[in-house]
């Protein structure tokens, strides 16, 4: 038996585009050694950026970043339903080993590279509805990502941005556990490490083994579950799925973001601090336009050269360098 496509890895990522390939009739099957066991990490995205009827767990329609001020931030935050993203449809085949198709998607997860970005969180019992996406009042170099789950629950991570290599997680957990000391008896513990700047999969890849993850935020399911339909239809049409999975706009993005990720990595937690202070002032499009713009060239150029011209002198030549 001959598949139309065939996906290896059963995450977020590999099952968005099963189910994509399925409802468009195509012969799907999915490589997923286990299927029965859903996602536990908590995945966060901005409203805007995700495909309508996208299944959510919680809503924050209030989102705040502390830097040297207090901002608020003009976009709503979802955590997504990991359960309702686990699920395939009945034409879907979970298969244990990859078997022959005319497409074959990698999808199993990010590759090892430099950067990285490192944290670890206590799901809290809490009734709060905001999303604090940075609280920088710690140690400095780390800091803190409050999420609502939805039923009482609440995420409460110690995180540090980016850094060669990053944190390591038991430095984390004690800064966290100091922070938050009134819930060290939490059971419920997340710890998390990805590169942010990952190398692409060799041959056709999807999600983060195709070099998804935004090089700023670590995010990419929001862009794969937006990809999904799009390269589930070009394979319908037999068109090249490369074209959509990288399109010459979004390979330049891509090549800004990492312009900019090399420039953060430069700074020290102080100078970090005064940059994000920058970034939280801008205007909330063009935050909006190099957080969530895979091909906005225009947009992402734009709020680069916002940034420099906002940013204070000292730091300027750092980020030409």
């Amino acid at each position: 038996m001959t598949f139309d496509v065939v996906v290896i890895g059963g995450g977020p990522a590999g099952r968005a585009l099963a189910r994509a390939c399925a409802h468009e009739g195509l012969h799907t099957a999915i490589v997923d050694r286990h299927p029965q066991r859903p996602p536990t990490a908590t995945y966060g995205a901005w409203a805007d950026e995700l495909p309508p009827n996208t299944p959510s767990k919680s809503v924050s329609t209030t989102v705040r970043a502390y830097a040297r001020e207090e901002h608020l931030i003009q976009r709503t935050y979802v955590v997504l339903d990991n359960a309702k993203l686990h699920e395939l449809p009945d034409t879907v085949e979970v298969l244990q080993r990859p078997e022959p198709a005319r497409y074959t998607f990698n999808a199993t997860g990010a590759r090892k590279g430099r950067a990285e970005q490192t944290a670890v969180g206590l799901v809290i019992e809490s009734d709060s509805t905001e999303t604090t996406l940075m609280d920088w009042r710690g140690d400095g170099d780390t800091f803190l990502y409050t999420v609502p789950l939805g039923e009482g629950r609440v995420l409460v991570e110690e995180t540090c941005l980016a850094g060669r290599p990053g944190i390591p997680l038991d430095e984390l957990r004690r800064r966290l556990h100091t922070r938050e000391g009134a819930h060290r008896n939490s059971e419920e513990e997340e710890r998390v490490r990805f590169p942010l700047d990952s190398p692409r999969a060799g041959g056709l890849a999807f999600g983060a083994s195709a070099g998804f993850i935004h090089p700023a935020t670590g995010y990419s399911v929001a862009t794969s579950l937006q990809l999904a339909p799009k390269v589930a239809r070009a394979v319908v049409r037999n068109e090249d799925p490369e074209h959509v999975i990288w399109s010459r706009k979004a390979r330049m993005v891509h090549a800004m973001r990492m312009r900019g990720l090399e420039a953060l990595l430069r700074l020290s937690p102080e100078e970090t601090l005064d940059f994000f202070e920058v970034f939280f002032r801008l205007d909330v499009e063009l935050q909006r336009a190099y957080l969530s713009g895979r091909e906005d060239v225009r947009g992402t150029a734009a709020a680069m050269l916002a940034l420099f011209r906002t940013t204070p002198g000292h730091l300027r030549w750092k980020l030409l360098r």
